[in-house]
């Protein structure tokens, strides 16, 4: 697959369904059964409810329901003709549900002499698969073009571990179908902020035997969390490096030299590391964000926008005139100042024109503006919790550590002693921490870097898809 193909969701292609109105139901039954297509909404008009529908009306609770509602059966399709009457002395209310549903469809067809035909959405490569199976019952896929003004539903890819990735972009809202996916990028950044948090060898290993025991399905009452097995993995790799870094293997025992620093000697160069982590990032997300405003709407929203170019032209500006304060060189605080300002002009005028201008206008426009400046410094240095949690990692694990050394060594029972602190001590450090910097990278990929790299929400792609049935089990069940 080509690479450009890896950064969006699957490509949707606007279809149009065509069969004979006397195969309608066929062609319909394996629409349903394949769950590739997203019909156009159905119609909710009661007064031209069929027959299934109205005999749901009577259903006792619990019974199934067309949509497959919560706490209701799921619907079923029968592949022969509908038999509501004695479905209905069978209880078997998850096919005359399934019927009300593929009558709805039905009633929805536009009809024009012979044929009827439905649109709807479907993932481009679908397309010749779905055509040759409506093709045995006499239906057609029509390839259609993108109407005006409407963005096709998003479908994320979903292979390999890639598909472990997605909830982390789900969870926080359905991306728009013209955004850049950011799945492999978003899970890179989560469990390099969490191991920043956690860095210890020890600690991570643990998370990379867990990693291990989910991708195998062990223990079982774990198994439902078997997706996650990824992260993780990845969590437990990046903790065992910036262990590494730290010199940290279950608190400072030194098992494991300090390959950089240890944090609770040298806080304050932790402190400036983390918001440089964080500055990269951020650089990512106006990065993300500039490419997706011009994929929305253009080189006007590209530029204007606050996670466009405006919004990456004042970070860039002002990040360049803090380090040429620090170092104390001129030229980066003249180049980062004129380029700062420069991006406050694009960032005033796209506010200023989406207030509709006025004085009114100028003034919603400067306190937006405002409001951009502090917002960035608040989003910088919200990324030094990386510096702070790793920190209190590195404290906790010293306690137990200096605690469990000073009972060594005191006899039998000090000694006895002395193994309870030290994993007691770990177990409530490794669950507690890992809890919270599990949240806390969380929260900074959510707030600080979603927020830029998307502005608006997509839809997601919800194929209809009812279960056909097999004779046997209609006949056997209804019998």
């Amino acid at each position: 697959m080509p690479w450009r193909d890896r950064l969006r969701p699957v490509p949707m292609q606007r279809v149009a369904l065509v069969a004979p109105v006397a195969t309608l139901r066929a062609v319909l039954l394996q629409v349903a059964g394949s769950g590739s297509v997203e019909l156009d909404p159905a119609s909710a008009d009661e007064e031209t409810a069929g027959q299934a529908a109205r005999r749901l009306q009577g259903a006792p609770p619990g019974a199934a329901s067309p949509g497959g509602d919560a706490g209701a059966a799921p619907p079923a399709l029968s592949p022969s003709g509908p038999d509501l009457e004695g479905w209905e002395r069978a209880g078997r209310w998850d096919l005359i549900a399934g019927e009300a549903e593929l009558n709805g469809r039905m009633r929805d067809a536009v009809a024009g002499g012979r044929a009827a035909a439905l649109a709807g959405w479907t993932p481009a490569d679908a397309v010749p698969g779905l055509a040759a199976r409506l093709a045995e019952t006499g239906g057609a896929v029509v390839p259609l073009p993108r109407p005006r003004g409407v963005d096709p539903p998003t479908l994320l890819r979903a292979s390999g571990v890639r598909r472990s990735l997605t909830p982390l972009l789900e969870t926080y809202g359905t991306m728009p179908y013209a955004d850049v996916d950011p799945t492999v990028l978003a899970a890179v950044a989560y469990v390099l902020m969490f191991g920043m948090m956690f860095g210890d060898v020890g600690h991570g290993l643990l998370l990379l035997l867990l990693a291990a025991g989910l991708r195998a399905g062990r223990p079982r009452r774990l198994a439902r969390f078997g997706r996650a097995w990824p992260f993780v993995g990845g969590a437990g790799l990046a903790s065992a490096v910036f262990g590494l870094l730290y010199g940290e293997c279950f608190g400072p025992t030194g098992l494991v030299p300090v390959l950089w620093l240890a944090p609770l000697e040298e806080p304050v160069p932790l402190l400036l590391a983390a918001v440089g982590v964080g500055g990269l990032l951020l650089a990512g997300a106006y990065a993300l964000g500039t490419v997706n405003r011009w994929r929305e709407g253009g080189w006007p929203l590209a530029l204007y926008a606050p996670s466009g170019i405006a919004g990456a032209a004042v970070f860039l500006g002002l990040g360049l005139a803090a380090g040429g304060w620090l170092t104390g060189l001129a030229w980066p605080v003249a180049v980062g100042g004129v380029v700062a300002v420069g991006g406050l002009a694009l960032a005033f005028t796209g506010f200023l024109f989406a207030a509709g201008g006025g004085w009114a206008g100028v003034g919603q426009a400067a306190v937006e503006v405002f409001d951009l400046v502090a917002r960035l410094g608040a989003n910088v240095v919200s990324f030094a919790r990386l510096a702070a949690f790793g920190l209190t990692h590195a404290a906790i694990g010293a306690v137990v550590w200096q605690a469990s050394a000073g009972l060594w060594g005191q006899g039998v029972i000090a000694g006895a002693a002395a193994v309870a602190v030290f994993t007691v001590g770990n177990a409530l450090a490794f669950s507690l921490e890992a809890l919270v910097a599990a949240v806390q990278a969380l929260r900074l990929e959510y707030y600080e870097l979603f927020s830029r790299v998307f502005q608006a929400q997509g839809r997601p792609f919800r194929p209809w898809h009812v279960p056909i049935a097999s004779e046997d089990e209609v006949l056997c069940r209804s019998g």
